[in-house]
């Protein structure tokens, strides 16, 4: 691979990851979205407080640019991206959060990074997951990307929540976890490397140790007499990568603000003329790590492109068939608006009249008003209260008046039929009601399971409420033809039901009985069995044409003619009235923003990878 291809695709990752960043994409537990930030290669630094950390960074840099102090310093991780730039040309660095501002003076990068870091997590030595992203262009530097975070720690400090501990390392464990991670462990050369922090998470995620390096500080702090050699040739710890050796600037040094390219001479200094390291001397120091870790990124990124190719586009395919499912932006010209709102009503009208067709659930419940709700109905109405002995007594003797009948007592059935069908109104209307209700129910059913619609609640509410004012009217017509046909019942009785009633008779033959036989409790509980066999038959009758007359004023209605009442409002509206029915749910125009931004990126992420060629 030539140099320039290696260049090219460490500045694809990159960029790739400055553009992951600004949509919030860095690897958190969102799993609203695949995580483009997780596929791509890293190089996470890790290490215990007072490990050296910041110092090796600072030293693969050649600035000093990172904030120092005592506790928890680093509350955020740092994406730090080092571009190599022509020899003689000067060193910059730029924040992604403030693109046109280029910093030469390193020493305002780093108050800028603890200013960006309060800014997020204020002064109160809380730790976030959202990264600073610093970019440094130097002619002193490889290409490289490394992630500083924050240092592990075992205990909290005055003004850290009890939990700062786990916080760190949760968050730690969130990027070397990920297979496409490697892992930059920093231990100090003065300590036990059993003890380390650094290893010890290594180990946990590693055990194979082909993602870990091994990196050792203060070697020129240990006590006089004893020597690193053990861990740095791989007999104390062994890794698959190989351990390497740093020399960073006292205390003193720092404090002398000794130039790092001093530093780093004397870094080589010490190696070349150390009796101990003396024959690792061309593989120890922060200038050959730095090519070590380009070297291995870009190799590890060549062999992960193939399947961040794969990656781009499986989610190219989801976002833009979520993008469909979400709906395009409206057009501004009333013309347009007024198309959407009649397609989106045409869709909602669609899904209703499946509910009624049986292409979905919920319509059958009207027939279960017919079939159960409107006989259970009828069965409980009060005939026999009202058809009882004392009650027909006293309804045919008020019909008589002061003269008694000669023979049935017409006047005596008229009144017992006409009270006794009045009963029949309140089944009626609580099927029609009963029928209203469902319709109701279909409509907010069907507006719910409208995909269309869900962008837009407002156009929801105008079409529920359309909806239901239609449903209104169909209901008062309907329980008018409900009525109707009880009230023909009452104004006309069957002629042929009177002439099938048995004539009372004397003993002599003559037709009339006495005046006595007359109000005999037998007389008046045929009456009532006469009248009783009647409504059983108008009920009967009622049974169908009570459905039909719903049916007809009611489900055809809705089928035939929901909104058109609503469409020839819509028709008058003007263009800024119309725009008013499309305003989308807020939540829904946040993830259309999100999708396309997202599209945006994988489709320029691929035409990046497309673009850069490398050699086999």
């Amino acid at each position: 691979m030539t140099t320039t291809t290696m260049e090219s695709l460490i500045g694809l990752v990159n960029r790739i990851q400055r553009a992951c960043t600004m949509l919030g994409d860095y690897g958190g537990d969102d799993s609203t979205f695949s995580s483009l930030w997780e596929s791509l290669p890293s190089v996470a630094v890790v290490g215990g407080q007072s490990s050296g950390k910041s110092s090796v960074l600072e030293s693969i840099v050649g600035r000093d640019f990172l904030p120092r102090g005592s506790g928890i310093v680093t509350r955020r991780p740092l994406v730090l991206q080092l571009h190599k730039t022509q020899d003689g040309s000067q060193e910059y660095a730029e924040f992604l959060h403030l693109p046109k501002r280029r910093f030469s003076d390193f020493s305002l990068v780093r108050q800028e990074i603890q200013d960006e870091t309060d800014r997020v997590t204020g002064r109160t030595k809380q730790i976030s997951p959202v990264p600073i992203h610093l970019s440094i262009y130097s002619p002193n530097v490889v290409n490289l990307t490394l992630i500083d975070l924050p240092g592990l720690t075992k205990v909290a400090v005055e003004g850290q929540p009890e939990s700062i501990v786990q916080d760190i390392e949760t968050m730690v464990r969130s990027y070397v976890d990920k297979p496409n991670c490697i892992i930059l462990a920093i231990s100090p050369a003065n300590q036990d490397i059993a003890t380390s922090d650094a290893i010890k998470v290594a180990r946990e995620v590693d055990p194979s140790g082909d993602r870990t390096f091994g990196v050792l500080t203060k070697l020129d702090l240990m006590d006089k007499g004893t020597n690193a050699l053990d861990v740095l040739e791989g007999r104390s710890y062994r890794l698959q990568r190989p351990w390497v050796g740093i020399v960073n600037r006292s205390q003193a040094d720092i404090n002398k603000n000794m130039d790092m390219i001093v530093a780093r001479r004397k870094e080589r200094e010490y190696f070349a003329t150390s009796p101990d390291y003396g024959h690792l001397a061309n593989k120890m120091g922060s200038e050959y790590l730095a090519q070590l870790l380009s070297k291995h990124l870009e190799s590890v990124i060549r062999a992960r492109i193939p399947s961040i190719r794969s990656l781009i586009n499986k989610s190219i395919d989801e976002l833009e068939s979520e993008m469909d499912h979400l709906g395009r932006p409206i057009g501004v010209d009333a013309g347009a608006q007024l198309y959407t709102i009649l397609e989106l009503c045409r869709a909602f009208d669609k899904v209703f009249k499946e509910h009624l067709e049986g292409g979905r659930p919920g319509g059958d419940r009207i027939y279960g008003v017919f079939d159960n709700q409107l006989p259970a109905a009828l069965r409980k109405l009060p005939f026999d209260r009202h058809l009882s002995v004392q009650n027909v007594r006293k309804v045919v003797s008020e019909a008589d008046g002061y003269q008694p009948h000669l023979i049935a007592p017409e006047q005596g059935y008229r009144r017992l039929i006409e009270s006794s069908l009045n009963y029949f109104r309140g089944p009626a209307e609580a099927s029609v009601d009963a029928v209203h209700f469902v319709l109701k129910e279909l409509v907010r059913k069907s507006i719910s399971e409208t995909q269309e619609l869900r962008r837009f609640p407002t156009l929801q509410g105008e079409i529920a409420g359309a909806a239901n004012e239609a449903l209104e009217k169909f209901r008062d017509e309907s329980k008018k033809t409900v009525i109707r046909l009880v009230d023909m019942e009452s104004s006309y009785l069957t002629v042929d039901f009177f002439r099938r009633l048995p004539q009372e008779v004397d003993k002599g033959g003559n037709p009339a009985a006495s005046t006595t036989e007359r109000y005999h409790e037998g007389h008046f509980q045929r009456i009532a069995s006469n009248v009783s066999s009647y409504v059983g038959m108008v009920a009967e009758t009622l049974k169908n044409t009570i459905p039909k007359a719903a049916v007809y004023c009611q489900v055809k209605e809705a089928k035939q003619s929901l909104l058109n009442h609503f469409y020839t409002r819509i028709g008058r509206r003007e263009g800024n009235q119309l725009g008013q029915l499309l305003d989308e749910d807020p939540a829904l125009m946040e993830r259309r923003l999100q999708c396309a931004k997202r599209l945006e990126l994988y489709k320029a992420a691929r035409d990046e990878i497309d673009s850069v060629s490398w050699a086999r």
